[in-house]
């Protein structure tokens, strides 16, 4: 057995010291590169507003498929096949469209006046920070899913004997035009803000806006054939899918909570994340209250309880409390979605006495229960006025109704918009997609 010297047990010491040992500087230098880098408060702000609007602008992109699977299971058949080609057309342009010149009609230099700068949008470069309080990208993301939600309402209400590329056109001038104009009016800083008009997430902006579109097309495109008798018989005409239909309504309902949440804009406080909370319960009270105002009235009316009825009770529950998700008490918001609901059940009817052709409801669902929710307002907001929410109503229905029916009128006169009678009883899957949605139920 080997001794080892003291000496060489010192040296493997020190060399086992100058091994782990850091220099001061070297040390202080480590220790400030290892600290966490912490947000500050704007960046922290910035980050949720953000996200909020990425969030909700997802969800509503995703009413895209509930509206496509709605109409699906409200048309006939034959028809499905076109109904889910013209949603995905629809959005598709909406979005080219918003880009293109709308996002830019809607925001840009309004300045309390009746439309900004018609121009191609842009963000800044990638790797750059945005200035704002939120990302630039994630605001015309938010804006733009909500313009084609308005062009969806118009295809419900015109299926099943539209042609498809005079849809797509009017689809591009609804989105790329009509709706920025009317939406700079109050959500650009336009003349109607500055009047005092409110509408916090589009009871009128959106829903109404394609409303009157549809409605203007509806009166000028005409009814199905077979539809109203020459003695005033409605003649029913069933939809495909009861199943697709509920499907598609809560996935609307699933969305709306983008739809009216995201409208806070802001989620960079505790203040801003209890009011979307409070939103978010609004919401779903109202088109609860839609739902059970429907079904017990189509009960005492009918002694039957319509499916139909219920899901756009509670479609129209949901339109009716979007111009005002914040303010009310949850009892208030039962009573605005209730009404809604209870609207829905009277105007089905109505239209068809007055021959006007809407296949999936949509104009008493988002036209009628839009002009209530909006006037409804100063209810429970008391800062707002009944006088201004009239104007507000009158002064963007009158624009989109009117322009709208001149530009039908326009592509009715020109390129033609309605299918032969041929080609309606043949179905528009057959005439115009070539694909039919059930071929082994339909006669191919």
């Amino acid at each position: 057995m080997s001794h080892t010297s003291p000496l060489r047990i010192g040296l493997l010491a020190a060399g086992a010291l100058a091994a782990f040992a850091v220099p001061a500087f070297a040390q202080e230098a480590t220790e400030a590169a290892a600290a966490p880098e912490f947000a500050t408060a704007a960046e922290t702000a910035f980050i949720f507003n953000t996200l909020l609007f990425l969030i909700g602008g997802f969800l509503v992109m995703w009413m895209a498929a509930g509206f496509a699977m709605l109409e699906a299971g409200l048309v006939r058949s034959k028809n499905v096949s076109m109904q889910c080609l013209k949603n995905i057309a629809l959005y598709s342009i909406a979005g080219l469209m918003f880009w293109i010149i709308g996002y830019s009609l809607m925001y840009t230099n309004v300045n309390g006046g009746y439309f900004g700068t018609p121009m191609p949008y842009s963000w800044p470069d990638a790797g750059s920070a945005n200035e704002g309080d939120y990302s630039v990208a994630s605001d015309w993301f938010f804006q733009m899913v909500f313009c084609a939600t308005t062009a969806s309402i118009v295809s419900g209400t015109l299926a099943e004997r539209i042609k498809l590329w005079p849809f797509l056109i009017f689809t591009a001038i609804l989105t790329g035009v009509l709706y920025p104009i009317t939406g700079s009016w109050q959500w650009g800083a336009g003349w109607l803000s500055e009047a005092g008009f409110s509408d916090f997430a589009g009871s009128t902006l959106v829903h109404s806006v394609g409303g009157w579109a549809a409605l203007a097309g509806a009166i000028i495109l005409g009814a199905r054939k077979g539809k109203y008798g020459a003695d005033g018989k409605v003649t029913p005409m069933p939809g495909s899918s009861m199943a697709l239909a509920t499907l598609g309504t809560f996935i609307l309902w699933l969305g709306w909570f983008g739809f009216n949440g995201a409208s806070q804009l802001a989620l960079g406080s505790n203040g801003d994340a209890s009011d979307i909370s409070r939103i978010f319960a609004n919401t779903n009270l109202a088109a609860c209250g839609g739902v059970v105002a429907a079904m017990i009235l189509t009960q005492i009316m009918y002694k039957k309880v319509d499916v139909t009825m219920a899901l756009n009770g509670a479609l129209a529950g949901l339109v009716s409390i979007t111009a005002e998700p914040l303010m009310p008490s949850p009892l208030t918001a039962i009573i605005i979605g209730a009404v809604g609901g209870v609207i829905v059940v009277f105007a089905v009817p109505m239209l068809d006495k007055f021959k006007i052709d809407d296949v999936v409801g949509a104009i008493p669902v988002h036209l009628l229960a839009g002009i209530w929710g909006t006037f409804i307002v100063p209810f429970s907001n008391p800062d707002m006025s009944y006088g201004t929410q009239i104007l507000g109503i009158v002064s963007i229905g009158v624009f989109t109704f009117v322009v709208s029916g001149v530009i039908w009128l326009i592509l009715k006169s020109t390129v033609g918009i309605r299918a032969t009678e041929e080609q309606e009883m043949m179905g528009m899957d057959m005439a115009e997609v070539g694909v039919e949605a059930y071929p082994e139920f339909t006669k191919g």
